[in-house]
């Protein structure tokens, strides 16, 4: 796979009908490994292990109703009374990092309304806090450890 910004980890990697699948720890399965996964597996690697977030408080593929559509989040980190804090959008190492994405983003945090977004591709990672009292948001100059949310 691609080279990422991110810590290596001894991942589980398998091939099933033909095609490879990586193990994700938090739905305790194997999926299809796209680009976008692989970042995903390393950047929750990242969190868990770098910067302390507790696994059993993340969700990967959490779903939402937004206008009538059901969509995906990527990554949702809840607080102990299952509250979303924190989303996370990832993309392949390939795609650019645009103000599109972030509007994606921003469109799940209408239902959510977290404190933190955060945008990955593997090689640029985004994190930005939200002011809900000014209603404005401020990047923060790095992903923040879980004991500084």
């Amino acid at each position: 796979m691609f080279a990422l910004n991110l810590p290596s980890y001894p991942y589980k990697m398998q091939q099933r009908n033909g095609k490879n699948v990586i193990f994700d720890p938090l739905r305790k399965k194997y999926v299809a490994l796209t680009p976008e996964e692989w970042v995903r597996q390393h950047f929750i690697h990242y969190l868990t292990d770098y910067k302390g977030y507790p696994k059993g408080l993340l969700a990967n593929e959490v779903q939402l109703t937004l206008n009538g559509t059901k969509k995906r989040c990527d990554t949702v980190l809840f607080n102990k009374d299952l509250n979303a804090r924190l989303i996370v959008e990832y993309k392949a190492p390939s795609v650019e990092i645009t103000q599109a994405v972030f509007d994606q983003i921003t469109r799940y945090n209408m239902v959510l309304k977290v404190d933190y977004l955060i945008v990955s591709n593997g090689i640029n990672h985004y994190c930005c806090k939200i002011d809900y009292s000014t209603m404005n948001y401020h990047f923060l100059p790095e992903i923040p450890a879980y004991t500084d949310l």
